[in-house]
């Protein structure tokens, strides 16, 4: 138990660039084959964020070549995540995007331009 709440605690201080759902976004993620140890991008929309805290997951979806929908699950505060970087910001109104799974084309498109909040 000790040794899952130091984890926890060095988790807790990393943090990624704010995202939310509908954004795309290019995930640098840590692949270990062997002895050998290499970066892979993910490039795609995130269509979920689940369970919240330091447990929290996210799903992003691409489309890869011959039109194949492909769903990758990435938990927020894994030491495999390299870098997370907002390519695009998406302006949805849902918290789940799975609708997006039966979009072909340009149907599957999120409308762009989420206006930021300023705090004055």
């Amino acid at each position: 138990m000790v040794e899952i709440e130091k984890l926890e605690k060095e988790m807790a201080t990393r943090t990624l660039t704010p995202f939310n759902v509908g954004d795309t976004v290019k995930v640098e993620y840590r692949i270990v084959e062997g002895n050998k140890e290499r970066l892979q991008a993910f490039e795609g929309i995130v269509i979920a964020r689940k369970h919240g805290g330091l447990r929290e997951n996210f799903v992003v979806r691409k489309i890869a070549a011959g039109g194949i929908g492909v769903e990758r699950t990435f938990p927020i505060q894994s030491p495999l995540v390299d870098s997370l970087v907002v390519t695009r910001r998406g302006n949805v109104r849902r918290a789940k995007l799975y609708y997006l799974r039966k979009k072909i084309g340009k149907a599957a498109i999120v409308k762009e331009g989420r206006a930021t909040k300023t705090v004055k």
